[in-house]
């Protein structure tokens, strides 16, 4: 493993921060922002995955049941004082699309800069 897995498992380890920081710890914010968190999270976690050069089917598939075990997760382990919420594993989902998506259109190759 070489220097381009740093950053998806940076990506990695705040979603667990984000995913699973009990209710009392997140901080007040507008409706729909956890939204606008989850699905910049996972998009975040699709695009350094693909940098990784992790092969992308298989991450891609990884990240689609990251998204509904967290979830499922939430729900269950009520200590955290969360909720499961199927919309929340859309927009995971939804996130994961624009990650792969915005990678694609990113001129980021295999360590060669255009001169």
């Amino acid at each position: 493993m070489g220097p381009r897995i740093l950053p998806f498992v940076t990506a990695a380890l705040l979603s667990v921060i984000v995913l699973f920081t009990p209710q009392s710890g997140v901080p007040d914010s507008p409706p729909g922002t956890d939204k606008v968190v989850h699905c910049l999270l996972f998009a975040l976690l699709a695009a350094t995955g693909l940098y990784a050069r992790l092969p992308r089917v298989p991450l891609l598939a990884g990240l689609v049941g990251y998204a509904a075990v967290s979830e499922v997760l939430q729900w269950l382990l009520t200590a955290l004082g969360r909720g499961g919420d199927v919309l929340d594993a859309l927009v995971d989902v939804a996130g994961v699309a624009v990650g792969a998506l915005v990678f694609r259109l990113l001129p980021v190759s295999g360590g060669s800069r255009p001169r």
